[in-house]
């Protein structure tokens, strides 16, 4: 494959996004979601990792959050 570089400004960018074809824009904006989200989903779990919960604890406050809201017993 051959490439190319390019060396414009953000503004200059963001104005070519803005000239082209919505159906263009949809597509750089899938490939920007695809190539996005494992970096924020690893970001969001390594924020939220504890040690402080177990299986147990989870599957309790589960059980009753699910008891308040469909009024079920385990």
């Amino acid at each position: 494959m051959d490439t190319i570089q390019l060396n414009i400004s953000k503004q200059q960018f963001f104005g070519i996004l803005q000239a082209m074809p919505e159906q263009d824009k949809l597509e750089v904006f899938d490939r920007l979601r695809k190539s996005l989200f494992a970096s924020r989903f690893d970001r969001l779990l390594r924020s939220v990792r504890t040690d402080e919960l177990s299986m147990e604890d989870i599957t309790r406050e589960t059980n009753i959050v699910r008891r308040e809201r469909y009024g079920k017993e385990d």
